[in-house]
């Protein structure tokens, strides 16, 4: 049987190699600090859980949803945009209900690619950014991912040199894996400049909660005046709520994107569980207080990440939203490469962590460290950390000649 053409597109998944060997490490009885997948380890609000709860196995809750999403809950998120950006929204028009942010992106690839489009992504960048479109029969042209001045070089290099031209632009901030943020300033920018080129915008915003100074949430692209007529943005619950499994998020925004999504999904799926629709919506409408403690874990995580990893000798510089650092492979390791590295992390250290290459070849430098354990966790990270930089050159002896036999 020939290979298939889609699944010839897509190259191996590197997170896998570092998978395997960490089900190998634990099979023979390692104890290893997971630091890498973004798999939230807190619980869901109680009020949440206790929605679902009260809704399973009412009449009609097991029967076929809706794959835009019941109305309720499209109300509730359409509310979110105006009490949290000043954003109004049509809830019958401009909101829909995806099965997390991740599918939102891959559908509305489906949904505005023809095959040899051109898509501008950013490098490094959550791989569905890429790999949706590529899926699709797209095209992608890497553009950098931190939202500066060398941002809207590539930015007009790419538009300028891309045949055919491009017709989309995927932005991510807070980002994944980098954690770099935006701002208002950059997004009026960004709008002004997809108006000018005809470039529909999809901003990845599943961080918008996950910020560690108060007085400078993340903003949306879609509280730039105008930015409607080009732009969607993808929410999710997964991390502001500690709903991954759940799997619920949005897309919001120009009404004939979400009209485009909408019918693709139509096609292909009834939306989630009603029960969970219906608890999603008590979490949008709910009480905060369960954010604001999710914040304060996350923060203190993260300052124990930095504390401790700095203690034992490797630097990190504390990010300022989202649950990642973004870290420079150590000095001594920096030649093996991310995957190399992120392979001995796991045999050596009992610490798994992401390699950058996985989120485009630009990232090979990095590793991208999750703050998803608690911070006894992370400070017994930090210590096997401590154990391996110590003996990096006997490590070095032993893995560089089988690299190089390779």
């Amino acid at each position: 049987m020939n290979d298939f053409y889609r699944i010839q597109r897509l190259p191996p998944y590197v997170f896998e190699q570092v998978n395997r060997i960490k089900a190998a490490a634990r099979a023979r009885g390692a104890d290893i600090i997971d630091l890498g997948m973004g798999n939230p380890d807190l619980p869901a609000p109680k009020h949440v859980m206790e929605k679902l709860v009260e809704t399973v196995g009412k009449p009609r809750t097991d029967r076929y949803s809706s794959s835009r999403g019941i109305l309720g809950l499209r109300r509730a998120q359409a509310a979110y945009y105006e009490r949290r950006f000043g954003v109004t929204l049509n809830p019958d028009t401009q909101v829909i209900a995806t099965l997390g942010s991740k599918e939102g992106f891959a559908n509305m690839a489906q949904a505005i690619t023809a095959p040899g489009d051109v898509v501008l992504v950013p490098n490094p960048s959550y791989p569905i950014h890429a790999f949706g479109f590529l899926m699709a029969g797209g095209v992608i042209r890497s553009i950098p991912a931190e939202p500066n001045e060398e941002f809207f070089r590539a930015l007009t290099k790419a538009v300028a040199h891309s045949i055919p031209k491009p017709i989309a632009l995927v932005t991510c901030y807070p980002a994944n894996p980098t954690a770099y943020m935006a701002s208002l300033d950059f997004y009026r920018e960004l709008v002004a400049f997809a108006k000018k080129h005809e470039l529909i915008l999809l901003s990845d915003l599943a961080y918008a909660e996950v910020y560690f100074d108060d007085h400078a949430p993340p903003p949306s692209v879609l509280q730039v005046p105008g930015a409607m007529d080009v732009a969607v943005e993808f929410t999710s619950m997964s991390k502001t709520f500690s709903m991954a499994g759940w799997r619920m998020g949005f897309a919001v925004g120009n009404a004939k994107l979400i009209a485009a999504l909408a019918r693709v999904k139509s096609y292909l799926d009834y939306g989630a569980f009603t029960p969970i629709q219906v608890a999603a919506t008590a979490a949008l409408n709910g009480p905060e207080d369960c954010i604001h403690e999710m914040r304060t874990v996350y923060r203190n995580r993260r300052d124990a990440l930095v504390e401790s990893f700095g203690n034992a000798g490797w630097q990190i510089d504390p990010p300022g939203a989202s649950m990642f650092a973004w870290v420079k492979i150590p000095e001594p390791f920096t030649s093996l490469g991310s995957l190399e590295f992120s392979k001995l992390m796991v045999e050596k250290a009992d610490v798994a962590v992401a390699p950058g290459i996985g989120f485009g070849e630009h990232g090979d430098d990095y590793v991208r460290i999750a703050i998803v354990e608690n911070e006894q966790r992370i400070r017994q990270a930090a210590r096997n950390v401590r154990r391996f930089l110590e003996t990096a050159d006997k490590t070095l002896h032993n893995v560089v000649p089988m690299a190089a036999k390779a």
